[in-house]
Protein backbone atom coordinates (compact mmCIF):
# COMPACT_ATOMS: atom_id res chain seq x y z
CA UNK A 1 0.00 0.00 0.00
CA UNK A 2 2.52 2.29 1.07
CA UNK A 3 4.57 1.65 -1.76
CA UNK A 4 1.78 2.45 -4.22
CA UNK A 5 0.80 5.92 -2.64
CA UNK A 6 4.93 6.50 -3.29
CA UNK A 7 4.72 5.49 -7.06
CA UNK A 8 0.91 7.73 -7.17
CA UNK A 9 2.93 10.92 -5.60
CA UNK A 10 5.97 10.60 -7.79
CA UNK A 11 3.66 10.01 -11.09
CA UNK A 12 1.50 13.12 -9.97
CA UNK A 13 4.28 15.28 -8.81
CA UNK A 14 6.12 14.52 -12.24
CA UNK A 15 3.14 15.57 -14.51
CA UNK A 16 2.43 18.97 -13.01
CA UNK A 17 4.82 20.39 -15.01
CA UNK A 18 6.16 19.62 -18.52
CA UNK A 19 9.98 19.91 -19.81
CA UNK A 20 11.10 23.37 -20.75
CA UNK A 21 13.25 24.63 -23.52
CA UNK A 22 16.84 23.39 -23.53
CA UNK A 23 19.37 26.10 -22.47
CA UNK A 24 19.85 28.77 -24.83
CA UNK A 25 23.62 28.87 -26.44
CA UNK A 26 25.03 31.94 -26.19
CA UNK A 27 28.31 30.71 -28.44
CA UNK A 28 27.29 29.62 -31.51
CA UNK A 29 30.85 29.04 -32.61
CA UNK A 30 31.52 26.16 -30.29
CA UNK A 31 28.96 25.06 -28.55
CA UNK A 32 30.43 25.51 -25.03
CA UNK A 33 28.81 28.48 -23.49
CA UNK A 34 25.10 27.87 -21.80
CA UNK A 35 23.34 30.19 -19.03
CA UNK A 36 23.50 30.09 -15.28
CA UNK A 37 20.86 30.59 -13.39
CA UNK A 38 20.70 34.70 -13.01
CA UNK A 39 18.62 36.59 -10.28
CA UNK A 40 15.80 38.64 -12.04
CA UNK A 41 14.20 41.89 -11.92
CA UNK A 42 10.77 42.91 -13.46
CA UNK A 43 10.00 46.29 -12.63
CA UNK A 44 6.50 47.00 -13.82
CA UNK A 45 4.80 50.26 -13.79
CA UNK A 46 1.41 50.91 -13.29
CA UNK A 47 -0.20 53.31 -16.31
CA UNK A 48 3.39 54.45 -17.54
CA UNK A 49 2.74 55.08 -21.42
CA UNK A 50 4.86 54.52 -24.24
CA UNK A 51 6.23 57.87 -24.60
CA UNK A 52 6.98 58.70 -20.73
CA UNK A 53 10.36 57.61 -20.75
CA UNK A 54 14.15 59.42 -22.36
CA UNK A 55 14.74 56.42 -24.44
CA UNK A 56 11.34 56.39 -25.86
CA UNK A 57 11.52 59.98 -26.73
CA UNK A 58 10.15 62.03 -23.53
CA UNK A 59 11.45 65.21 -23.55
CA UNK A 60 9.65 65.89 -20.29
CA UNK A 61 10.31 63.23 -18.05
CA UNK A 62 13.93 62.79 -16.83
CA UNK A 63 14.73 59.45 -17.17
CA UNK A 64 18.76 58.60 -16.98
CA UNK A 65 19.12 55.39 -14.90
CA UNK A 66 16.22 54.00 -16.97
CA UNK A 67 17.78 55.28 -20.24
CA UNK A 68 21.14 54.02 -18.96
CA UNK A 69 18.87 50.77 -18.82
CA UNK A 70 18.74 51.01 -22.28
CA UNK A 71 21.80 51.58 -23.57
CA UNK A 72 23.76 48.86 -21.64
CA UNK A 73 20.91 46.72 -22.89
CA UNK A 74 17.82 46.40 -25.42
CA UNK A 75 14.73 48.14 -26.15
CA UNK A 76 11.75 46.90 -27.53
CA UNK A 77 9.00 48.46 -29.73
CA UNK A 78 6.53 46.35 -30.21
CA UNK A 79 6.02 44.55 -26.52
CA UNK A 80 2.24 44.46 -25.71
CA UNK A 81 0.58 43.82 -22.30
CA UNK A 82 -2.43 41.40 -22.56
CA UNK A 83 -4.87 43.97 -21.12
CA UNK A 84 -5.29 47.55 -21.40
CA UNK A 85 -6.16 48.05 -17.71
CA UNK A 86 -4.99 46.91 -14.23
CA UNK A 87 -6.07 43.14 -12.97
CA UNK A 88 -6.14 41.22 -16.69
CA UNK A 89 -2.80 42.45 -17.19
CA UNK A 90 -1.06 41.32 -14.33
CA UNK A 91 -2.99 38.08 -14.42
CA UNK A 92 -1.49 37.05 -17.81
CA UNK A 93 1.96 38.41 -16.33
CA UNK A 94 1.71 35.77 -13.76
CA UNK A 95 0.20 33.11 -15.70
CA UNK A 96 1.63 33.42 -19.09
CA UNK A 97 -2.03 33.42 -20.24
CA UNK A 98 -4.17 35.81 -21.62
CA UNK A 99 -6.23 36.75 -19.19
CA UNK A 100 -9.56 35.84 -20.61
CA UNK A 101 -7.84 32.17 -20.59
CA UNK A 102 -7.74 32.07 -16.67
CA UNK A 103 -11.27 33.88 -16.21
CA UNK A 104 -9.14 36.99 -14.91
CA UNK A 105 -10.55 39.62 -17.50
CA UNK A 106 -12.86 41.48 -15.04
CA UNK A 107 -14.17 41.12 -11.66
CA UNK A 108 -16.58 38.35 -11.23
CA UNK A 109 -19.60 41.47 -10.51
CA UNK A 110 -18.66 42.63 -14.08
CA UNK A 111 -16.45 45.43 -12.79
CA UNK A 112 -13.30 46.63 -15.02
CA UNK A 113 -10.76 45.36 -12.19
CA UNK A 114 -11.01 43.73 -9.22
CA UNK A 115 -12.58 45.92 -6.50
CA UNK A 116 -11.81 45.78 -2.41
CA UNK A 117 -13.17 42.69 -0.94
CA UNK A 118 -13.31 41.19 -4.14
CA UNK A 119 -14.20 37.10 -4.21
CA UNK A 120 -12.56 36.61 -7.09
CA UNK A 121 -8.53 35.82 -7.53
CA UNK A 122 -6.45 33.37 -9.15
CA UNK A 123 -6.74 29.74 -9.41
CA UNK A 124 -4.52 28.34 -7.24
CA UNK A 125 -4.29 24.90 -9.79
CA UNK A 126 -2.76 28.16 -12.04
CA UNK A 127 0.93 27.80 -11.31
CA UNK A 128 2.34 31.18 -11.15
CA UNK A 129 5.60 32.25 -12.53
CA UNK A 130 7.22 32.71 -8.94
CA UNK A 131 5.90 29.22 -8.16
CA UNK A 132 7.70 27.94 -11.02
CA UNK A 133 11.21 29.72 -10.42
CA UNK A 134 11.08 28.52 -6.45
CA UNK A 135 11.32 25.15 -8.11
CA UNK A 136 14.93 25.80 -8.91
CA UNK A 137 16.03 27.43 -5.39
CA UNK A 138 14.54 30.77 -6.50
CA UNK A 139 13.95 33.46 -3.24
CA UNK A 140 10.69 35.02 -4.72
CA UNK A 141 9.31 38.35 -3.24
CA UNK A 142 6.74 40.60 -4.50
CA UNK A 143 7.05 44.25 -4.16
CA UNK A 144 4.42 46.58 -4.93
CA UNK A 145 0.87 46.78 -6.09
CA UNK A 146 -0.48 43.23 -6.79
CA UNK A 147 -4.08 43.95 -7.91
CA UNK A 148 -5.11 39.99 -8.06
CA UNK A 149 -7.18 39.60 -5.14
CA UNK A 150 -6.67 41.32 -1.17
CA UNK A 151 -8.02 38.49 0.32
CA UNK A 152 -5.70 35.95 2.45
CA UNK A 153 -6.29 33.04 -0.56
CA UNK A 154 -5.43 35.54 -3.15
CA UNK A 155 -2.29 37.13 -1.35
CA UNK A 156 0.95 36.56 -3.20
CA UNK A 157 2.38 34.67 -0.06
CA UNK A 158 -0.45 32.09 -1.66
CA UNK A 159 0.80 32.21 -5.08
CA UNK A 160 4.47 31.16 -4.72
CA UNK A 161 6.21 34.68 -3.49
CA UNK A 162 8.04 34.24 0.09
CA UNK A 163 7.81 37.68 1.08
CA UNK A 164 5.13 40.41 -0.13
CA UNK A 165 4.67 44.33 0.93
CA UNK A 166 2.85 46.51 -0.43
CA UNK A 167 -0.62 47.67 -1.85
CA UNK A 168 -3.51 44.86 -2.56
CA UNK A 169 -4.96 46.99 -5.16
CA UNK A 170 -5.04 50.07 -6.84
CA UNK A 171 -4.41 53.75 -4.78
CA UNK A 172 -7.36 55.16 -5.71
CA UNK A 173 -9.63 52.06 -4.18
CA UNK A 174 -10.77 54.08 -1.66
CA UNK A 175 -14.30 54.72 -1.99
CA UNK A 176 -16.56 55.09 0.91
CA UNK A 177 -19.73 55.40 -0.83
CA UNK A 178 -18.83 52.16 -2.26
CA UNK A 179 -17.91 50.80 1.32
CA UNK A 180 -13.84 50.35 0.61
CA UNK A 181 -11.85 50.75 3.84
CA UNK A 182 -8.84 53.07 3.92
CA UNK A 183 -5.85 52.15 1.49
CA UNK A 184 -4.11 49.13 3.61
CA UNK A 185 -0.10 48.67 3.40
CA UNK A 186 0.48 44.74 3.56
CA UNK A 187 3.58 42.49 4.72
CA UNK A 188 3.21 39.50 4.09
CA UNK A 189 -0.55 38.82 4.99
CA UNK A 190 -1.26 41.69 7.71
CA UNK A 191 -2.40 45.20 7.13
CA UNK A 192 0.80 47.25 9.05
CA UNK A 193 -0.41 51.11 7.70
CA UNK A 194 -3.52 52.20 7.05
CA UNK A 195 -4.60 54.41 5.36
CA UNK A 196 -0.60 54.72 3.92
CA UNK A 197 0.72 57.85 2.66
CA UNK A 198 1.09 57.58 -0.47
CA UNK A 199 3.83 60.04 -0.55
CA UNK A 200 6.49 57.40 0.93
CA UNK A 201 5.16 54.31 -1.26
CA UNK A 202 7.98 54.40 -4.18
CA UNK A 203 10.73 55.18 -1.32
CA UNK A 204 9.16 52.10 0.94
CA UNK A 205 9.42 49.82 -2.21
CA UNK A 206 13.15 50.72 -3.32
CA UNK A 207 13.93 49.76 0.29
CA UNK A 208 11.91 46.48 0.73
CA UNK A 209 13.96 45.77 -2.80
CA UNK A 210 16.82 46.76 -1.56
CA UNK A 211 16.81 44.78 1.39
CA UNK A 212 15.61 41.52 -0.24
CA UNK A 213 19.07 41.44 -2.54
CA UNK A 214 21.00 41.97 0.81
CA UNK A 215 19.34 38.98 2.27
CA UNK A 216 19.42 36.49 -0.61
CA UNK A 217 22.68 37.89 -2.64
CA UNK A 218 23.70 33.97 -2.08
CA UNK A 219 21.47 32.42 -3.87
CA UNK A 220 19.10 33.20 -6.89
CA UNK A 221 16.07 35.65 -6.28
CA UNK A 222 13.18 36.65 -8.68
CA UNK A 223 12.05 40.06 -7.25
CA UNK A 224 8.46 41.66 -8.96
CA UNK A 225 8.50 45.51 -8.06
CA UNK A 226 5.06 46.35 -9.83
CA UNK A 227 5.21 50.25 -8.99
CA UNK A 228 1.77 52.01 -7.49
CA UNK A 229 2.61 54.85 -9.81
CA UNK A 230 1.77 56.73 -12.62
CA UNK A 231 -1.66 55.54 -11.43
CA UNK A 232 -3.68 58.32 -10.31
CA UNK A 233 -3.73 59.83 -8.08
CA UNK A 234 -0.77 60.85 -7.91
CA UNK A 235 2.13 61.16 -5.36
CA UNK A 236 5.97 61.88 -4.70
CA UNK A 237 8.00 61.75 -1.88
CA UNK A 238 8.85 65.57 -0.79
CA UNK A 239 12.08 65.33 -2.55
CA UNK A 240 10.63 64.77 -6.02
CA UNK A 241 7.11 66.55 -5.19
CA UNK A 242 7.35 69.80 -7.54
CA UNK A 243 10.52 68.93 -9.06
CA UNK A 244 10.20 67.96 -12.20
CA UNK A 245 9.18 70.21 -15.79
CA UNK A 246 5.89 67.70 -15.89
CA UNK A 247 3.81 68.16 -13.06
CA UNK A 248 2.97 65.42 -10.49
CA UNK A 249 2.81 62.82 -13.34
CA UNK A 250 6.81 63.84 -14.00
CA UNK A 251 7.46 63.89 -10.43
CA UNK A 252 6.50 60.59 -10.09
CA UNK A 253 8.09 58.93 -12.92
CA UNK A 254 11.43 60.74 -11.88
CA UNK A 255 11.11 59.39 -8.27
CA UNK A 256 10.75 55.44 -9.91
CA UNK A 257 13.99 56.75 -11.83
CA UNK A 258 15.34 57.21 -8.99
CA UNK A 259 14.34 53.92 -7.63
CA UNK A 260 15.46 52.43 -10.40
CA UNK A 261 19.48 54.00 -10.09
CA UNK A 262 18.51 53.08 -6.49
CA UNK A 263 18.40 49.13 -7.29
CA UNK A 264 21.05 49.10 -10.13
CA UNK A 265 23.61 50.71 -7.32
CA UNK A 266 22.74 47.93 -4.95
CA UNK A 267 23.43 45.10 -7.41
CA UNK A 268 26.71 46.55 -8.28
CA UNK A 269 27.59 46.91 -4.74
CA UNK A 270 26.92 43.64 -4.22
CA UNK A 271 28.73 41.96 -7.02
CA UNK A 272 25.89 41.00 -8.58
CA UNK A 273 25.46 43.35 -11.59
CA UNK A 274 27.03 40.55 -13.68
CA UNK A 275 24.48 38.17 -12.93
CA UNK A 276 21.08 39.87 -13.01
CA UNK A 277 18.40 40.58 -15.84
CA UNK A 278 16.70 43.64 -15.24
CA UNK A 279 13.38 44.27 -17.20
CA UNK A 280 11.48 47.31 -17.04
CA UNK A 281 8.03 47.54 -18.61
CA UNK A 282 4.28 49.08 -17.97
CA UNK A 283 1.00 46.69 -16.84
CA UNK A 284 -0.54 49.16 -19.94
CA UNK A 285 -0.62 52.53 -21.73
CA UNK A 286 -0.77 56.07 -20.06
CA UNK A 287 -4.59 57.82 -19.31
CA UNK A 288 -3.21 60.43 -21.86
CA UNK A 289 -3.88 62.97 -19.16
CA UNK A 290 -1.87 64.59 -16.64
CA UNK A 291 0.84 64.78 -18.00
CA UNK A 292 1.37 61.05 -19.43
CA UNK A 293 2.21 60.47 -23.07
CA UNK A 294 1.92 56.92 -25.41
CA UNK A 295 3.30 59.17 -28.69
CA UNK A 296 3.80 58.25 -31.42
CA UNK A 297 1.09 56.01 -30.95
CA UNK A 298 -2.77 56.37 -30.76
CA UNK A 299 -5.24 55.51 -28.01
CA UNK A 300 -5.21 55.00 -24.45
CA UNK A 301 -5.61 53.26 -21.15
CA UNK A 302 -8.71 51.30 -21.51
CA UNK A 303 -8.57 50.93 -25.10
CA UNK A 304 -7.16 48.64 -27.74
CA UNK A 305 -5.78 51.03 -30.11
CA UNK A 306 -2.00 50.53 -29.56
CA UNK A 307 -1.46 53.40 -26.64
CA UNK A 308 -3.82 51.29 -24.77
CA UNK A 309 -1.79 48.15 -25.21
CA UNK A 310 1.33 48.39 -26.34
CA UNK A 311 4.48 49.25 -23.67
CA UNK A 312 7.93 50.47 -22.84
CA UNK A 313 9.86 47.45 -22.27
CA UNK A 314 13.92 47.69 -21.86
CA UNK A 315 15.78 44.57 -20.62
CA UNK A 316 19.70 44.67 -19.33
CA UNK A 317 21.51 41.78 -18.46
CA UNK A 318 25.56 42.50 -18.86
CA UNK A 319 27.85 40.05 -21.53
CA UNK A 320 24.61 38.17 -21.95
CA UNK A 321 22.45 41.38 -24.10
CA UNK A 322 24.35 43.37 -26.37
CA UNK A 323 24.16 47.03 -25.44
CA UNK A 324 22.22 49.49 -26.90
CA UNK A 325 20.53 47.27 -29.20
CA UNK A 326 16.22 47.38 -30.17
CA UNK A 327 14.04 44.77 -31.34
CA UNK A 328 11.51 45.29 -33.42
CA UNK A 329 9.58 41.57 -33.04
CA UNK A 330 5.70 41.30 -31.52
CA UNK A 331 6.45 40.19 -28.07
CA UNK A 332 4.23 40.55 -24.97
CA UNK A 333 4.19 40.30 -21.14
CA UNK A 334 2.76 36.83 -21.50
CA UNK A 335 6.60 35.89 -22.93
CA UNK A 336 8.17 36.31 -19.63
CA UNK A 337 6.80 33.02 -17.93
CA UNK A 338 8.22 30.97 -20.09
CA UNK A 339 11.53 32.47 -20.62
CA UNK A 340 12.17 32.93 -17.40
CA UNK A 341 11.54 28.87 -17.14
CA UNK A 342 13.86 28.41 -19.64
CA UNK A 343 16.75 30.61 -18.22
CA UNK A 344 15.92 29.30 -14.83
CA UNK A 345 15.89 25.80 -15.89
CA UNK A 346 12.66 25.61 -14.42
CA UNK A 347 9.67 23.36 -16.38
CA UNK A 348 6.80 24.62 -17.72
CA UNK A 349 2.94 24.14 -16.45
CA UNK A 350 1.78 21.45 -17.66
CA UNK A 351 -1.68 23.49 -18.86
CA UNK A 352 -1.51 25.27 -21.53
CA UNK A 353 0.07 28.78 -21.73
CA UNK A 354 -0.08 31.79 -24.71
CA UNK A 355 3.36 33.23 -23.85
CA UNK A 356 6.32 32.26 -25.93
CA UNK A 357 9.97 31.58 -24.93
CA UNK A 358 11.74 34.90 -26.59
CA UNK A 359 15.03 34.40 -25.14
CA UNK A 360 16.20 34.90 -28.75
CA UNK A 361 14.70 38.14 -29.16
CA UNK A 362 16.28 39.30 -25.60
CA UNK A 363 19.16 38.51 -26.43
CA UNK A 364 19.57 40.20 -29.70
CA UNK A 365 19.78 37.10 -32.10
CA UNK A 366 16.30 37.58 -33.62
CA UNK A 367 15.37 41.52 -33.64
CA UNK A 368 12.68 41.24 -36.14
CA UNK A 369 11.02 37.72 -35.94
CA UNK A 370 7.86 37.27 -33.65
CA UNK A 371 7.58 33.72 -31.98
CA UNK A 372 3.88 34.75 -32.23
CA UNK A 373 1.49 34.15 -35.01
CA UNK A 374 -0.89 36.41 -33.75
CA UNK A 375 -1.69 38.45 -30.89
CA UNK A 376 -5.25 39.45 -29.52
CA UNK A 377 -6.83 42.26 -27.87
CA UNK A 378 -9.35 42.03 -25.48
CA UNK A 379 -11.09 44.70 -23.54
CA UNK A 380 -12.30 43.08 -20.28
CA UNK A 381 -14.58 40.60 -21.87
CA UNK A 382 -14.90 41.20 -25.80
CA UNK A 383 -12.23 40.57 -28.02
CA UNK A 384 -12.05 43.91 -30.22
CA UNK A 385 -8.36 43.44 -32.53
CA UNK A 386 -5.95 40.99 -33.76
CA UNK A 387 -2.78 41.35 -34.97
CA UNK A 388 -1.16 39.36 -37.13
CA UNK A 389 2.29 40.54 -38.64
CA UNK A 390 2.09 44.20 -39.29
CA UNK A 391 -1.65 43.94 -39.90
CA UNK A 392 -4.05 44.36 -37.11
CA UNK A 393 -7.67 44.50 -37.89
CA UNK A 394 -10.14 45.89 -35.47
CA UNK A 395 -13.70 44.22 -35.10
CA UNK A 396 -17.14 45.96 -36.01
CA UNK A 397 -18.31 46.78 -32.50
CA UNK A 398 -22.41 47.70 -32.26
CA UNK A 399 -21.75 47.42 -28.49
CA UNK A 400 -19.95 47.09 -25.60
CA UNK A 401 -19.30 46.11 -21.99
CA UNK A 402 -21.42 47.05 -19.76
CA UNK A 403 -23.68 49.17 -21.82
CA UNK A 404 -24.74 45.95 -24.29
CA UNK A 405 -26.70 48.43 -26.04
CA UNK A 406 -27.58 47.94 -30.09
CA UNK A 407 -29.39 51.21 -30.13
CA UNK A 408 -28.78 52.92 -33.68
CA UNK A 409 -27.84 56.66 -31.43
CA UNK A 410 -24.98 54.50 -29.82
CA UNK A 411 -23.95 51.97 -32.92
CA UNK A 412 -23.28 55.09 -34.46
CA UNK A 413 -20.47 56.23 -32.22
CA UNK A 414 -18.85 52.79 -31.96
CA UNK A 415 -16.32 51.86 -34.49
CA UNK A 416 -16.80 49.71 -37.74
CA UNK A 417 -14.51 47.45 -38.50
CA UNK A 418 -10.91 48.40 -39.89
CA UNK A 419 -7.91 46.79 -41.35
CA UNK A 420 -4.68 48.49 -40.62
CA UNK A 421 -0.88 48.28 -41.42
CA UNK A 422 0.62 49.32 -38.49
CA UNK A 423 4.49 49.38 -40.23
CA UNK A 424 2.81 52.36 -42.43
CA UNK A 425 0.16 53.38 -39.79
CA UNK A 426 1.21 53.48 -36.74
CA UNK A 427 -1.65 55.94 -35.53
CA UNK A 428 -4.36 53.97 -37.39
CA UNK A 429 -6.10 55.56 -39.29
CA UNK A 430 -6.51 54.24 -42.70
CA UNK A 431 -8.27 51.09 -43.43
CA UNK A 432 -7.17 49.08 -46.32
CA UNK A 433 -9.16 46.25 -45.92
CA UNK A 434 -10.60 46.70 -49.71
CA UNK A 435 -7.20 46.41 -51.03
CA UNK A 436 -6.17 43.22 -48.93
CA UNK A 437 -9.20 40.71 -49.31
CA UNK A 438 -6.98 37.82 -48.42
CA UNK A 439 -5.42 39.51 -45.39
CA UNK A 440 -8.46 39.89 -44.34
CA UNK A 441 -9.85 36.61 -44.59
CA UNK A 442 -7.04 35.21 -42.36
CA UNK A 443 -7.80 37.58 -39.47
CA UNK A 444 -11.45 36.28 -40.20
CA UNK A 445 -9.97 33.21 -38.99
CA UNK A 446 -7.50 33.99 -36.23
CA UNK A 447 -10.64 36.02 -34.92
CA UNK A 448 -13.01 32.62 -35.07
CA UNK A 449 -10.47 30.66 -33.23
CA UNK A 450 -10.32 33.04 -30.35
CA UNK A 451 -13.35 33.28 -29.65
CA UNK A 452 -13.67 29.32 -30.38
CA UNK A 453 -10.88 28.98 -27.10
CA UNK A 454 -10.80 31.60 -25.44
CA UNK A 455 -14.62 33.17 -25.70
CA UNK A 456 -16.13 36.89 -26.29
CA UNK A 457 -18.46 38.24 -24.78
CA UNK A 458 -20.64 35.75 -23.47
CA UNK A 459 -19.12 32.95 -25.06
CA UNK A 460 -17.69 30.79 -23.64
CA UNK A 461 -14.38 29.45 -24.55
CA UNK A 462 -13.64 26.03 -24.83
CA UNK A 463 -10.16 26.19 -23.52
CA UNK A 464 -10.70 28.65 -20.70
CA UNK A 465 -9.98 27.81 -17.02
CA UNK A 466 -12.03 29.10 -14.36
CA UNK A 467 -10.52 31.73 -11.38
CA UNK A 468 -11.52 31.00 -7.82
CA UNK A 469 -14.33 32.91 -6.03
CA UNK A 470 -14.88 32.47 -2.49
CA UNK A 471 -18.00 32.12 -1.22
CA UNK A 472 -17.59 35.76 0.99
CA UNK A 473 -14.69 38.34 2.04
CA UNK A 474 -14.12 40.88 4.57
CA UNK A 475 -12.23 44.40 4.01
CA UNK A 476 -8.59 44.35 4.92
CA UNK A 477 -8.13 45.96 7.77
CA UNK A 478 -5.33 47.16 10.41
CA UNK A 479 -5.24 44.97 13.44
CA UNK A 480 -5.92 46.48 16.77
Amino acid sequence: MRINFLLTFCLLSASLFAESPAPLNLNAGNGTERISRPNIILIFCDDLGYGDLGAYGSKKNRTPHIDKLAKEGIRFTSFYSSSPVCTPSRASLMTGCYARRVSMHEDYTGHWVLIPRSRRGLNPKEVTIAEALKTKGYATACIGKWHLGDQPDHLPTRHGFDYYFGIPYSNDMASKRRGDPPLPLVKQEAVIDQPVDQRTLTGRYTQEVVQFIEKNKDKPFFIYLPHTFPHLPLFASEKFHGKSANGRYGDTVEEIDDSTGKIMASLKRLDLDENTLVIFTSDNGSNGRNGGSNQPLFGAKGSTWEGGMRVPMIARWPGKIPQGTVCNSMTTTMDFYPTFCALAGAKLPEVKIDGKDIRSQLLGKESEKSPHESFFYYRRRQLQAVRWGDWKYHLPLERTFPNWTTSKTVRKKLRPAKLVNLKKDLKEKDDVSSEHPKVLLKMKSLVAEAIKTLGNEEIQGSEQREAKTLDSSKPLLKSE
